[in-house]
């Protein structure tokens, strides 16, 4: 257990012209209780990047503006994005079977890779269970000292999958939108095998490289976060809510294909903004990209293919995609044109809550330079 400095630390780019509102937000989820923040806006070909708070509880140094960090459910835009050039070069149709490109995968307690399509995966109806919200998995990798005594552990797509196919399904293929992080693994695998290399290399190839993405990285079975970086921070014990534990370790494996991806603010801003303006897929696959179903999740929000939709209350308009995972929350916003995107990132799993007053902040107040 680690004791919190009493005082937040700020690391800013003077001066934050028209990011005073953006500002206010994240020193204020500091003062709600989130270790630290870093956040990068772009806009009109300017960049503001700042932090607030601590990176190391222990050490108190400041979080900083140009930290590395586990993007988490982030990554499904990358792969989604492999997925929908890999279609507009004739390797893959998102309308063909799991099956079809994985036989024998997707199968028993009703479960049927028959039944679901590659796009279903993407925009998650496929119905399948999400590996995660399994109580033995929990407790063994997410929580308590399950995560502990296992965090370093290597897992394999398969042990993962595995666990999810020991469930029935949630519902019909098709009927519903439900975030599983079973349509994503078994997405990357599909990577792999239209593509015929390891997912991590098609995503350098068609993303990372070509993008200059030189702070983004994805791990294998490594366990360290590349520098600079901040320590992450989790409250694994519910009977114990003080208690905060540093998770920063913990073995890439764990989150293939679905959360394995580190990067930085700066990178995931290059990214999404090219991503929406159209510069990494073609008028017909950026038309399914943008092609969504309702989240019951998010009132008045839709999901596309590997990224939201969202209206903030001002009329602002967003395409998003936010994920946590064990010690790290990330959210990455850009308007529809791609030329105002924004990423924050808490290095810690808890404080959810205050993510949406930044996106107004950024995106409605005046003083942030909204359009």
């Amino acid at each position: 257990m680690l004791t919190c400095p009493a005082q937040a630390a700020r690391d800013t780019d003077p001066p934050a012209a028209g990011h005073q509102a953006t500002q206010r937000a994240i020193d204020a989820a500091v003062a709600a209780g989130v270790p630290g923040v870093t956040v990068e806006a772009q806009d009109a070909g300017e960049v503001w990047k700042s932090a607030s708070g601590v990176g190391n509880l222990k050490t108190g140094a400041p979080r900083g503006k140009n930290d590395r960090f586990r993007i988490s459910n982030l990554t499904d835009t990358f792969v989604a994005t492999v997925l929908l050039q890999m279609e507009a070069q004739k390797k893959l149709s998102l309308d063909d079977t799991v099956e079809h490109y994985l036989p024998g995968v997707v199968t028993g307690n009703g479960n049927d890779g028959r039944e679901i399509t590659v796009r279903q995966l993407l925009n998650h109806t496929s119905g399948l269970f999400d590996y995660l919200a399994d109580k033995e998995y929990g407790e063994t990798y997410l929580r308590g000292d399950g995560y502990l005594q296992h965090r370093y552990d290597t897992l394999t797509p398969e042990q993962r999958l595995k666990v999810a196919f020991s469930h029935a399904p949630m519902f019909k293929p098709g009927t519903e939108h439900w975030f599983s992080n079973t349509n994503d693994v078994l997405a990357a695998l599909i990577v792999e095998k239209a593509g015929g290399k390891p997912y991590e290399e098609e995503v350098r190839e068609r993303i990372i490289e070509p993008l200059r993405l030189k702070a983004t990285s994805q791990p294998g079975t490594g366990v360290r976060l590349p520098r600079p970086s901040s320590r992450g921070y989790s409250r694994l014990f519910s009977a114990q809510p003080a208690r905060i534990d540093d998770v920063t370790e913990a073995n890439g494996s764990q989150g293939w294909g679905n959360s394995d991806i580190i990067s930085s603010a700066d990178d995931l801003n290059r990214f999404y903004g090219a991503l929406m303006s159209g510069k990494l897929l073609p008028p017909q696959q950026m038309n399914e990209m943008r092609t969504t179903v309702d989240d019951p999740a998010i009132p008045g929000g839709s999901y596309g293919l590997g990224i939201g939709r969202f209206t903030l209350g001002c009329g602002t308009t967003l395409w998003y995609r936010d994920g946590g995972t064990v010690g790290w929350i990330t959210l990455t916003a850009v308007t529809e044109d791609g030329r105002h995107p924004l990423t924050f990132d808490y290095n810690s799993d808890w404080g959810a809550e205050t993510m949406l007053p930044i996106l107004n902040a950024e995106y409605c107040d005046a003083s942030s330079g909204a359009r």
